[in-house]
């Protein structure tokens, strides 16, 4: 299974990231200058519009046969997948590697940066309205779950990837790895059948893992693919189009998710490159040998000798138009087999 090069993707990364781009809290504000300079490379159509009427755009490029679409901050507090979009458009824009020339003359790709930006504005997981687009491609109640449906008919991609962030209480399973990048090939009904479609899926995920086990080895994690009914990934599969889920999650020390955002940038590059290149998409079976996600991890945790220890989990919240972090007391009384991020043990307990 042919993947890139390490040493020329990480090159490439530290030339062409987007450093105008950075937190967690990014808006339709942040973006629309860096859409603006890429419009003489890509094709940038505005295919809808928000609850709160704010415009959905879209980045086209490339004029192959293989169609790829690429979402993200479909929940809007979830930006990595948006970060290292933008890295990738710089790429496109401005390198002349061969692979990238190979994947446009491949492939037609469509990106929307940020599907939610009533959500992104707000830093919610939900729309204007309340509703999680994640759980609205049946009856699409949501203005942007419409408009990611009629963009879906309309351009009828072989393979989508769908960009989300997880929390950071995931492990790898049976280690203490933290779950950096996760993917899922989604189910398509309840008995989870190895359909044809998500066998081209899960083997698009291999393509990605082949690479990432060179970079971050044991940091990587399978989602759990039960089934779905209302859920964008699971319907988009059952309908036909063939959806990778990729979720970003906590590396150590980087609550800014600025080093999971370059993990993130070679799963994306990675994917589209093994689209491009790939004659057959067969090979599934590694995908099972990606271990499952598990949660052990709490951001905090205070370790006490004589009573219960206390764990933490940070809350982002707007404040004053500031991105704020506090840590809220977890409930479970019982935390004796969690592991914090950061761990502080009172001196009752050292001795």
């Amino acid at each position: 299974m042919e993947t890139l090069e390490v040493s020329e993707i990480s090159a490439l990364y530290k030339k062409q990231k987007e450093e105008k781009l950075l937190g967690k809290w990014i808006t339709l504000t942040d973006i629309m200058p860096l859409i603006e300079k890429h419009k003489d490379v890509f094709t940038i159509s505005t295919i809808g519009a928000s609850e709160k009427n704010k415009a959905i755009y879209s980045l086209q490029i490339g004029s192959g046969d293989k169609k790829i679409l690429v979402w993200s901050q479909m929940h809007g507090n979830e930006s990595t997948g948006t970060r290292a979009m933008f890295d990738l458009f710089n790429c496109f824009s401005y390198a002349n590697d061969l692979f990238l020339k190979k994947i446009l003359k491949e492939c037609t790709l469509i990106f929307v940066p940020i599907l939610n930006p009533d959500g992104a504005e707000k830093y919610t997981r939900v729309n204007a309205n309340g509703i999680d687009l994640n759980r609205d491609a049946v009856n699409r109640v949501a203005k942007e779950s419409k408009v990611l449906r009629s963009l879906l008919e309309k351009f009828k991609p072989s393979f989508c990837f769908n960009l989300h962030d997880q929390r950071t209480i995931f492990n790898v399973e049976g280690t203490k790895n933290t779950a950096t990048i996760s993917f899922l090939a989604p189910s398509e009904e309840e008995s989870r059948s190895i359909t044809p479609g998500r066998i081209e899926t899960m083997n698009v995920i291999v393509g990605i893992d082949t690479l990432l086990q060179k970079i971050i080895p044991g940091h990587v994690g399978r989602y759990t693919d039960e089934f779905y009914p209302t859920a964008t990934g699971d319907n988009f599969q059952k309908l036909g189009y063939n959806t990778v889920l990729i979720e970003s999650g906590h590396y150590p020390n980087d609550y800014q998710r600025e080093k999971t955002r370059v993990f993130t940038f070679y799963s994306i590059l990675q994917g589209i490159y093994h689209i491009a290149t790939s004659l057959s998409f067969k090979e599934y079976k590694p995908y099972f040998k990606i271990p499952n996600n598990d949660k052990v991890f709490l951001d905090v945790i205070h370790r006490f000798e004589n009573k219960d220890d206390v764990g933490y989990l940070y809350e982002d919240q707007i404040i004053n138009k500031n991105l704020v972090s506090n840590l809220v007391k977890v409930d479970d009384f019982n935390i004796s087999d969690k592991i914090g991020h950061h761990e502080i043990v009172f001196e009752s307990k050292k001795n």
